[in-house]
Parts: C-alpha cells; sequence; structure tokens
C-alpha cells in the first residue's frame, strides 16, 4: 500500500469532526520542542497555546470564516484559516504546515489554494495578513510571494517580555 504522505494533496472545508486533528497539528506546527523541526515556529517566543478547540469551532461555524485542511491521503498535512474582512477583502491566518514535511512546498500549494479561495469564497480582491514582526524570515517568504509590508502595525494578544507585535501585510489578488 502507498505512504499516504505521498498521495496527492487535496484540500477541504474542516468540519467539526476535525477539530482535535487540526488542533494538535496547529500546536506541533507553532509551539513547543515539536515545532522546532520546522522554521515557522513561534515556540521561542511565545509559550502559550496557539489556539483552541473552542476557537477552531467558532471558525468552522461562521459563515464568515473558513478553515481549510491541506489532506495527503488520510493524513491532515496543512491548514489555512480565511476570513471576510470587507466586501473584497480577506485575512489569512494559521497557515500551518506539519513540522516534519516544512521546505517541501506544502505551504506554497496551501497559499496559492487560500488566495483562490478567498476569490470565489468572499469576492476578494485584496489579502492581508499579520506576521510577528521578529520573524524575518517568515516575513521574507511572504514577500516572495507578493505580500508587502504595509507599515501598519497591530499589538500582539497576549502580554510578554519582550512585548511583540505584528507587522501587517497584504498582496493584490
Amino acid at each position: 500500500m502507498a505512504d499516504p504522505l505521498f498521495s496527492p494533496l487535496s484540500f477541504r472545508p474542516a468540519e467539526p469532526g476535525d477539530i482535535p486533528a487540526l488542533h494538535a497539528l496547529i500546536e506541533r506546527a507553532y509551539r513547543g520542542e515539536s515545532a522546532r523541526l520546522g522554521w515557522t515556529h513561534e515556540a521561542d517566543l511565545v509559550a502559550s497555546p496557539r489556539t483552541s478547540a473552542d476557537e477552531l469551532a467558532g471558525i468552522i461555524a461562521s459563515p464568515d470564516d473558513r478553515m481549510i485542511g491541506a489532506w495527503r491521503g488520510t493524513a491532515l498535512v496543512g491548514c489555512v484559516r480565511l476570513s471576510r474582512q470587507s466586501p473584497d477583502g480577506a485575512y489569512l491566518g494559521m497557515l500551518t504546515v506539519d513540522p516534519a514535511l516544512q521546505g517541501c512546498g506544502l505551504g506554497d500549494a496551501i497559499l496559492r489554494h487560500a488566495e483562490a479561495q478567498a476569490c470565489a469564497l468572499f469576492g476578494a480582491r485584496t489579502m492581508v495578513m499579520w506576521v510577528v514582526s521578529v520573524r524575518g524570515k517568515l516575513i521574507a517568504y511572504y514577500r516572495r510571494r507578493g505580500y508587502a509590508l504595509t507599515g501598519e502595525r497591530r499589538p500582539f494578544p497576549a502580554a510578554l517580555d519582550p512585548p511583540l507585535e505584528f507587522q501587517v501585510m497584504r498582496k493584490t489578488l
């Protein structure tokens, strides 16, 4: 039998039954020792959980949000959140790739799918995202994919020492 991690990549909107797998994937990719396998983690910056099952359930239930799972066979290998921001704008967040699979082009595939879905689902002509300002490598990744820094900054939701903030990035779709 073929290894499911080498199956073609497929996408579908997340369902309530996917919440445990989504939550585990997001936490594994952003926090803790397992996150250090990849390059997109925040494990050295933030110790608190990245999300919760309740937050994911709210995203899945909202008509203005989509959590999209990226699958290889039966294995959840990535996900992304899309949110309607305005009549012609969308927000992209929680772009996640399993840390053991980062650097193989999955992030690019998920990002392209998310951009197409933002246009199709929300009529988006622009996409915004918030990136932790000290994540220079990640900011450079998104710049190479057409996102530009807007100069706008947003506060990080948790009080940390030293404090963190987000830089807002935007792309015309």
